[in-house]
């Protein structure tokens, strides 16, 4: 492919970086950016701040860190805000998540304790078991969204930020699907004008983000930018969307593995998931609804990586079961076990166990702070609608309407990877390598001409 850099404008002054949900997820995220400007720990897990990247051919042995080959907002330049149900300042929310050790907590309690939630767009009909008192109030859901809209003209203003973007880090929404409301810019407007029940809180939020020329990430399973309204606002405004679900704990596991067992052909008879966990998102999740929004999320990553109807000897009877039961004990703390039944030449059967104990919120914070950054690097680039190119980050990566998603984290990763070097207008890599060959070949004739 021809080199072509795109004009991408400088990631001059402040970024602010505005979360609907200020619990676990986000105040470990605002925390874990502080103790790295700190120095008081890494951001691992951060392929924008840890990551490298190859250019050229091997070779040149050109491996920059991403965040020196692109030009990407800096940790320093990050300014937080967002909006909670509940009025604790991401001081008291940290301790309240336990995610994080106190200590840690207690060396940033200064600039943690300044940041406050603004009163949040709630809707008990979505998220049943929780409840809150910082909460919006209005005649519609457009006064709402009017109402978002004036918090981040007036975040804007107050911290002096050149540029925004929104990530949803709040709980997954009861189970909802696309309908005659979602299909429109104006059936939407007309269904927030008209308090339609069908519109949730998240979509609300999306839609505020839009309209003030914000882009807008989706964290969780919801339904929420990947509605045709939503997607027709994104490029009216010419904005950045992208979603959902962060790409944490189980569904990680499972797009390293598949991928594998996919590349060997490997047969899978069946694959049985289960977790436990006891986090604000554990007991949202108790309820059927809100777990059936994560269940079809979590779900479709399997059949994404193995293709039933190209392989059906293969793929084609597969038993995928999901179960997440809420156990407060574990807090944060996610517990997943995976049971894989695979069978081999001649369809002898085989067995893979996988036991996860992993930290959910550790596993998501990283991806706020890329997401975020890389939701600006492509606002600047004039990358508008949906940024397929993030679909690293998704459990249900987000589209172009008609395709199918990618699930291979493993092929997420270079689409990602030559995305950044399009940008930059160096020369993708296929990793083909033909190059050995040529040179062998150019070596023989050569020596042809000699011996001539």
């Amino acid at each position: 492919m021809t080199k072509r850099k795109i004009e991408i404008k400088p990631a001059s002054g402040k970024l602010g970086v505005l979360t609907p949900g200020m619990g676990a997820v986000a105040t470990t995220f605002i925390a874990g950016v502080m103790a790295a400007r700190k120095e008081l720990a890494l951001p691992i897990g951060s392929l924008t701040q840890m990551g490298t990247i190859r250019l050229g051919k091997r070779t040149e042995a050109r491996n920059p860190h991403i965040k020196e080959f692109v030009p990407l907002a800096g940790m320093d330049n990050l300014v937080f805000g967002g909006w909670d149900v509940y009025e604790d300042n991401v001081y008291e929310a940290a301790l309240e998540a336990k995610v994080l050790e106190r200590g840690l907590v207690e060396a940033l309690k200064p600039e943690l304790e300044k940041i406050k939630p603004m009163k949040a767009v709630f809707d008990k009909n979505y998220v049943r078991n929780l409840d809150g008192t910082n909460v919006k109030t209005g005649a519609t859901k457009m006064e709402l969204a009017e109402q978002l809209m004036e918090d981040i003209r007036r975040f804007k203003a107050e911290n002096n930020c050149d540029r925004l973007v929104m990530v949803w880090c709040a709980s997954t929404e009861a189970y909802t699907e696309s309908s005659g409301v979602h299909e429109t810019l104006e059936a939407f407007e007309e269904g927030l004008r008209n308090n339609d029940p069908r519109i949730a809180p998240s979509m609300i939020y999306a839609y505020a983000s839009l309209k003030m020329g914000v882009p807008f990430a989706n964290g969780a399973p919801n339904l929420t930018c990947d509605i045709p309204a939503i997607v027709e606002l994104a490029h009216k405004m010419r904005v950045p969307i992208g979603g959902k679900d962060f790409k944490t704990g189980q569904t990680l596991m499972k797009t390293i593995v598949a991928p594998g067992l996919h590349a060997r052909a490997l047969g899978v008879r069946g694959w049985f998931s289960s977790n436990i966990l006891g986090n604000r998102d554990g007991a949202v999740l108790d309820a059927p609804e809100n777990f059936k929004t994560k269940e079809v999320s979590k779900g479709n990553v399997l059949d994404g990586i193995f293709d039933a109807n190209l392989q059906p000897e293969l793929y084609g009877d597969i038993y995928h079961k999901i179960r997440i039961n809420y156990y407060p004990p574990h807090g944060d703390n996610k517990e997943s076990w995976d049971n894989i039944d695979i069978f081999g030449w001649l369809g002898y059967p085989m067995q893979i166990k996988i036991n996860f104990l992993c930290r959910d919120s550790i596993l998501a914070a990283p991806i706020v702070l890329d997401l975020a950054l890389f939701m600006d690097l492509a606002q600047r680039a004039g990358l508008l609608g949906i940024q397929e190119w993030l679909s690293f980050y998704f459990k249900a990566p987000q589209t172009a309407p008609g395709l199918p998603p990618q699930h291979d984290i493993f092929k997420q990763l270079s689409k990602l990877e030559n995305t950044l070097r399009y940008l930059m207008g160096e020369e993708l890599i296929t990793h083909l390598g033909m190059d050995y060959y040529e040179d062998l070949e150019k070596e023989y004739e050569a020596l042809l001409q000699v011996n001539a």
